[in-house]
Order: C-alpha cells, then sequence, then structure tokens
C-alpha cells in the first residue's frame, strides 16, 4: 500500500497515490515523482517544454553561421553583396595586378590572410601583387570583399573605418588601367590593373 513522503496518508493503489500527488503537492514535488505523475512533460499552464526548442535553434543558428564561413565563395570574409556572386566556377582564368594605399601604407596581399580567401578570385603562392579569377561575373567589389574590405565608388573600409572621399580631408581614388570605376558594376578582366588609394591630408 504506498504511502506519501509528502503527508501521512496511505493509499489502496499506485493511480489513487498519483492523483494525490498532483491534486495536493503539485508544487512540492522533486524530479523523480514529477516525472511519475507527468508534470514534467509540460509547465503549468499547460504548454510544451521551451528548453529543447531553444536550444535545437541555437544549434541550427550556429550550424549555418559554420556552415557559411567555411562553404560560402568568399569564405565568410568581408562584404559581399548577396545576388553578387560569380557563375560558372572554372570557365575562366585570369589574372591580373592590384595595388592598395591606406594613409600611406601599400596593403601587402602576400600576407597569408590575403592568399586563397574565395574560389572565384584570389592571390596564391604568397605572390601579393598578381591576382586570379576563375569564375564569370567577379566585380571588383567582391573581390576586394573577400580580402576583407568593402569598396563603393566613394568609400573604402579597410580594417573597420570607413573612408569616405570628400569627407574630414579624404581622398578615395578606385581605378582600374587608370580610368575611375564603379567597383559594384565593374567586372574584373585579363590583364586589368587595379589601384586602390585612400588618402588623409
Amino acid at each position: 500500500m504506498p504511502e506519501c513522503d509528502y503527508c501521512d496518508e496511505s493509499f489502496e493503489s499506485e493511480s489513487a497515490y498519483v492523483d494525490h500527488l498532483e491534486g495536493q503537492h503539485l508544487e512540492e514535488l522533486g524530479p523523480i515523482d514529477r516525472r511519475r505523475v507527468g508534470a514534467d512533460e509540460s509547465d503549468e499552464d499547460g504548454s510544451r517544454p521551451t528548453g529543447p526548442i531553444v536550444l535545437g535553434g541555437i544549434l541550427v543558428v550556429t550550424l549555418a553561421i559554420v556552415g557559411y564561413v567555411l562553404f560560402s565563395p568568399s569564405g565568410g570574409r568581408g562584404d559581399v553583396t548577396p545576388g553578387q556572386e560569380p557563375t560558372d566556377l572554372g570557365a575562366v582564368h585570369y589574372h591580373g595586378t592590384m595595388e592598395m594605399v591606406v594613409n600611406g601604407q601599400q596593403v601587402d596581399f602576400s600576407r597569408q590572410r590575403y592568399q586563397l580567401q574565395s574560389n572565384a578570385f584570389y592571390f596564391e603562392g604568397g605572390v601579393g601583387t598578381r591576382w586570379h579569377v576563375h569564375a564569370r561575373g567577379v566585380t571588383l567589389q567582391y573581390a576586394l570583399g573577400t580580402l576583407g574590405f568593402n569598396a563603393t565608388e566613394s568609400s573604402v573600409t579597410y580594417q573597420g573605418t570607413t573612408y569616405r572621399d570628400g569627407t574630414s580631408n579624404t581622398t578615395v581614388q578606385i581605378t582600374v588601367n587608370g580610368d575611375p570605376v564603379a567597383p559594384r558594376e565593374y567586372g574584373l578582366r585579363s590583364g586589368d590593373n587595379v589601384q586602390v588609394v585612400v588618402e588623409r591630408t
């Protein structure tokens, strides 16, 4: 005959004892007795437990971020505009040169952080002047984005600072083969010589 651990009553059957626990001692029950009466299957207002749902959501978001960083064409670096990704990977093989100078300091593309950052556009072999393009539609903005920079016609973001042409005594020049270009629209071609110059006076 079951006896209640929370009061002195005893019961003829297990089911009567469970009914008593649920009706009289629900707030006092320990983990084992809560499972016994089914209290862990829902909270007090009858809704489903949210802990596993929240953990599942966090796991899905984490996996999505890791997948983007590992498998996106830019390796998750830079500010590459959605819908601007190159196409036909492997269909072309172009080379050109690039030089970037910010406040008198030349950016060294031979450093490891700039090497092989994308399958569509990259520097390789410790060489920091000659770039490679292996896809159609690689814009200058996309290329710079894979390296961790964002560029528009009048601004460049470098190491977390956005430099805007004509503000705070700043000049920004983005040219290809000596001509000013709109990075978002300009598609790199074989032999292009890219120059990005940012100066504060």
